[in-house]
Parts: structure tokens; C-alpha cells; sequence
């Protein structure tokens, strides 16, 4: 399914104005339906959808793991995906209401009690260096082919200290990460001792989706929240923000970064 739409435009900048054409991000809604009960329809990129339901579903907690999975059926036309699970327990009737998230930089889906989430600190000894945290950056920028054509997505990989295990794009920050975690469940991907890097903002609520999956280092070319920050902390998560270039900025559990490249 195409990623992308283009328009007729008029662009306008000191030489004047002409009649161009532009390339825009396609916004698509999708419906997750769990075990015969709409849960929710999120606003996203058409590609990957399998991927991104089950990866919601985790985040959500609603999830736990791949063996729970009796069956998915992917309706890409209608932007339906139906996941029905082994077990078919009620949905609490907090959670069983639909709801409408939205793609952008607003809050993503709270099903979950971020009380929920926050018991299991990150132990992993796992470590980064300067200049293999700046490689990697360089190398995700190089990947997201729609976002060079349109400025208008979020990209998101897990990686190791030598490369790009697994990258998704999305128009939603939140998406492009639970892409990332559906293919790693579904492909029996490890995360233990690995890296998260985002495009985007690094809120609270990116920080436990992280921090959920034992990931120990979460990397962004933007910045991240107080509660993204203190939340890091409290898990044992090290942030890093604001990489450009050769810069960074370290929020927290700085002893992971080391001065040299490994191996």
C-alpha cells in the first residue's frame, strides 16, 4: 500500500511563485479488534499493520507474549486487524469503549496504569560510546526513504553497537515504536542489552514502552520530557536526547556511555 499522495500545488519563495507538485505522508486509520471486541482505531502510516497491533497490544498490556496469539487477520482495505487470543478474558469496562488516537505529538493510548508499568527496573550492564551512539544516529537518518520525500513521519529502530536490527516509520511517534516491538514479538526478536532510537519527542509514556521491553538505552534526535527524564531514572533507563552531529545530551545513567568503541 502506498506510503505516500501526491498533490498539486502553488509554491511561493522570493524568486515568485510557480505551480509544482509535492509528496504528502498518507494518514490511515486502523481498527484493532480483539477477541470479537473493537478496542481501539488508531490514525497511522498504511504499511506494517500487523506489526503495529500486536505491538500496541503489548504496550497496552493486553498482551503478554507471542504464545497468547491464536490467530490475526489482517484486513489492510478496510483497515481492520482482528487478533484473537487463547485465552478470551473480558476487557475491563474502562478499556472496552472505542477510541479514536490521534497520529501527531499529543498523548498516545493510556490503558494502562503507568503504575503498571514501573515496578521492574532495567538491570542490563549493556554499554554505548560516543562515537558508535553518533554512527548509529547517521545510519538511522539514512533509512526513513518517506520521510526524505515528505518531512512528514516519525521513524523508530532497534539496534546494536554495530548497526540497525529493525527500523519502521510511522506518522505517529508511538506507532513507529510498537512497530518496532510487534515485529520483534512476532519474529522472536531479543531486545534484552539492545537500543531503542526515535525521531521523536521522549515522553513518559515512549520512556515505559521502552523500559516495558528490558530495552537499557533509548536514543533520540529530539528532546525529552521531565517525566520522560525522571521516569528514566526511577527505571534504570539511559537517556540520551538532542544527538546532532557530534552532540549529545545524557538525562540519566550515564555510566552506560563509555569513551570507546567496543570490539
Amino acid at each position: 500500500m502506498n506510503t505516500i499522495e501526491r498533490f498539486s500545488i502553488v509554491r511561493i519563495s522570493e524568486e515568485g511563485e510557480n505551480d509544482t507538485e509535492d509528496v504528502v505522508a498518507r494518514e490511515f486509520s486502523l481498527t484493532i479488534i480483539l477477541n470479537n471486541q473493537e478496542l481501539v482505531t488508531l490514525l497511522c502510516s498504511p504499511t506494517d499493520l500487523k506489526y503495529l497491533a500486536i505491538g500496541f497490544l503489548f504496550s497496552e498490556g493486553l498482551l503478554r507474549g507471542k504464545d497468547e496469539i491464536k490467530k490475526i487477520l489482517v484486513d489492510d482495505q478496510r483497515g481492520v486487524v482482528r487478533v484473537e487470543t487463547e485465552e478470551k478474558g473480558e476487557l475491563a469496562r474502562d478499556v472496552l469503549f472505542k477510541r479514536l488516537i490521534t497520529s501527531g505529538c499529543g498523548r498516545g493510548a493510556s490503558f494502562y496504569r503507568a503504575a503498571d508499568a514501573t515496578g521492574q527496573k532495567v538491570e542490563s550492564q549493556a554499554k554505548v560510546s560516543a562515537p558508535e551512539v553518533f554512527a548509529l544516529v547517521n545510519e538511522f537518518a539514512q533509512h526513513s526513504q518517506v520521510f526524505k520525500a515528505t518531512g512528514g513521519v516519525h521513524s523508530a529502530a532497534l539496534c546494536h553497537t554495530k548497526g540497525i536490527l529493525v527500523f519502521s516509520e510511522d506518522i505517529g511517534r508511538h506507532n513507529a515504536i510498537d512497530k518496532i516491538f510487534g515485529e520483534c514479538m512476532l519474529r522472536d526478536i531479543p531486545t534484552d542489552d539492545r537500543m531503542i532510537i526515535t525521531s521523536g519527542r521522549i515522553s513518559s509514556e515512549i520512556l515505559l514502552k521502552v523500559a516495558k521491553r528490558n530495552i537499557p538505552i533509548l536514543i533520540s534526535k529530539s528532546a525529552p520530557t521531565n517525566l520522560g527524564v525522571r521516569l528514566a531514572d526511577e527505571l534504570g533507563v539511559t537517556l540520551i536526547g538532542f544527538v546532532r552531529g557530534k552532540k549529545m545530551n545524557i538525562y540519566t545513567n550515564r555510566w552506560r556511555v563509555v569513551a570507546q568503541k567496543h570490539g
